[in-house]
């Protein structure tokens, strides 16, 4: 009988053992839970989970459910969080070069975007460690369109007109065009065009259908403007404190994940405007003047950037273009 509070004791000591193992992490995104970016994030988190032996429990935090988009970034350089998938063009007024894949026309196709991904990656890799963090992987969103609820010939059809705008970039493509320029977050768009707070906006199929667009816009432009990026970003001390093999489980996780996030990315750019279309929205090609003035829009676009971008701007655009 005196054996029992020895046993005890062992059972209780494995337990906390096993506790101490296990490490859990934070991982907030801004989009909902069936957009395929939030599933690609939570099909890593399992990867990680099933490599790592269960040593590391990543808990996705889907729609800006734990932090806002612009707060996911801190919230990852400030340890709140150890792992955060953000926009980069959020923060091209931080640093330009976060906003290299919002500037309309630079790279306009799938392969263009991987190419600009491939010259931007070692400059964002050494920006981040500064800050203590890592960038693990990204994935384009599909080409970026116009959606309006009225009809649209040219760029001066936009005049006036509220258009929703989500960073740096997409202001300046409204004040360009003599658009209103209204700051939305992605949870928020479709109550913003239900309430008439907006009623146009540059983005992907995929952002129209997560927000049921159809509802309330009759048309989409396909002007194949650019492929914004979402990138995973980690603390670099959380990683830091990872044993060797847990730390090769979220890399092999995370090389996986941006190869099957850009598969997901087409597979969804097709399926998403096949819906809208369905439910009565028109998708359209641009008319020529509509793609000329969106395309003078880019030139300016990206000369203001290259001043403000400076040698690091130029070497990027040169190193893409080569």
């Amino acid at each position: 009988m005196k054996l029992l509070p020895s046993l005890t004791l062992a059972a209780a000591l494995l337990a906390a053992t096993a506790a101490q193992a296990q490490t859990k992490w934070d991982l907030p995104a801004a989009y909902p839970a069936a957009n395929f970016h939030t599933e690609n994030l939570v099909a890593f988190a399992n990867d990680v989970d099933k490599a790592s032996g269960g040593k590391l429990k990543i808990t996705v935090h889907p729609n800006a459910s734990l932090f806002k988009a612009p707060e996911i970034k801190r919230a990852v350089q400030g340890g709140q969080a150890q792992i955060g998938e953000i926009l980069l063009v959020n923060f091209a007024n931080e640093w330009p070069i976060f906003g290299a894949d919002g500037l309309p026309f630079l790279a306009d196709s799938w392969d263009e975007a991987m190419k600009l991904w491939k010259v931007q990656k070692p400059m964002l890799e050494k920006k981040l460690g500064e800050q203590g963090m890592m960038v693990l992987y990204a994935v384009a969103w599909p080409p970026q369109g116009i959606y309006s609820k009225r009809p649209l010939n040219t760029a001066a059809d936009l005049k006036g007109i509220k258009w929703r705008a989500y960073s740096p970039a997409t202001a300046r493509v409204a004040e360009l065009v003599g658009a209103q320029p209204v700051t939305v977050q992605a949870a928020e768009v479709s109550q913003a065009f239900a309430t008439g707070v907006v009623e146009s906006m540059m983005s992907s199929g995929s952002t129209g259908w997560d927000a049921k667009l159809h509802e309330h816009v009759k048309y989409w432009y396909d002007t194949q403007a650019w492929l914004p990026k979402n990138a995973v970003i980690m603390n670099k001390a959380a990683y830091d404190a990872l044993d060797a093999g847990t730390k090769q489980a979220v890399l092999k996780a995370a090389a996986d994940a941006e190869v099957r996030g850009w598969a997901a990315a087409k597979k969804a750019n097709g399926e998403t405007l096949d819906k809208l279309k369905a439910g009565g929205m028109q998708i359209l090609p641009p008319s020529a003047q509509l793609s000329a003035d969106m395309k003078k829009v880019g030139e300016t676009m990206l000369k203001e950037w290259l001043d403000k971008a400076g040698p690091e701007g130029k070497q990027l655009v040169d190193a893409f273009r080569k």
